[in-house]
């Protein structure tokens, strides 16, 4: 996990962004340290997304500041700009695949944009990110109408890992699974994040997730981090939501879970 005296990877101040008449996030401020595994939390329709699609640039703000690797993104040229979108994935959430193109085209999209290289070894490349998340060269050619929920996200993991980034963007990556793929998920996350040195910043409402991988929980409620810390500062925070998410029956029947297993 990286250390807090070291500049964040993303840094964010300040941040105000609204539609119409309403701000969904209002002078919102988070940092996200080098190689830890983030986990964002908040109710439904909190702007968790929103806040991701902003840092990413799909949004745009109304105020406030945002640092990625340092460069502030209000100052930075076309050129630099893409360099830096170079540096990130992002998993969307439900995978967002095309459903045109196979499996082996979905995870070659983003080189294609960004890479030039011939054609054999796009495939080559592309094959080896699918292995990396656990899928065979058979998976290469289906589409992902032939593809089971935890499928269609390992391949969207690959997809984001398409061009060797430092931070992946991760929208709820375990939704919509069962309880054993979204933990053999969750272990992939982590093993991906050790292996490659990656940055995760995932947005999650999975109690397991933030329990088993993440390193450190911010939790976004009336358009502000109102908790920043490891499970432990969850669990002793007097905030109602974030006391209600993880002190309400689920979170103590998760949390009693984790005590009774062994290290």
């Amino acid at each position: 996990m990286g250390s807090s005296s070291e500049q964040p990877v993303i840094s964010v101040r300040d941040l105000v962004v609204g539609f119409r008449d309403r701000n969904v996030l209002d002078h919102l401020s988070l940092d996200v340290h080098r190689g830890e595994i983030l986990g964002l939390v908040g109710g439904s329709g909190s702007g968790k997304s929103v806040l991701l699609r902003t840092i990413i640039g799909l949004l745009p703000k109304r105020s406030g500041t945002i640092e990625v690797f340092g460069q502030d993104l209000d100052c930075v040229d076309d050129q630099t700009r893409q360099a830096l979108q170079r540096r990130w994935g992002v998993l969307f959430q439900n995978g967002a695949l095309y459903s045109s193109l196979t499996v082996l085209q979905n995870v070659q999209f983003p080189m294609r944009e960004f890479l030039r290289l011939p054609e054999h070894l796009l495939d080559e490349i592309a094959a080896t990110k699918l292995e990396m998340v656990g899928l065979s060269r058979l998976d290469a050619n289906k589409l992902p109408s032939e593809l089971s929920g935890g499928m269609t996200k390992r391949v969207a993991m690959a997809r984001a890992l398409a061009l060797d980034p430092e931070v992946v963007f991760l929208d709820e990556p375990t939704s919509g699974l069962d309880p054993i793929s979204a933990g053999d998920f969750d272990s992939l996350i982590a093993t991906l994040q050790k292996t490659l040195g990656l940055t995760v910043f995932m947005i999650t409402h999975d109690l397991n997730s933030l329990h088993a991988i993440c390193d450190r929980i911010a939790v976004l409620a009336d358009g502000k981090i109102v908790a920043n810390g490891p499970i432990s500062a969850m669990l002793a925070s007097e905030h109602p939501w974030v006391k209600s998410y993880f002190r309400g029956r689920r979170g103590q029947l998760l949390e009693h879970s984790h005590q009774q297993t062994p290290a």
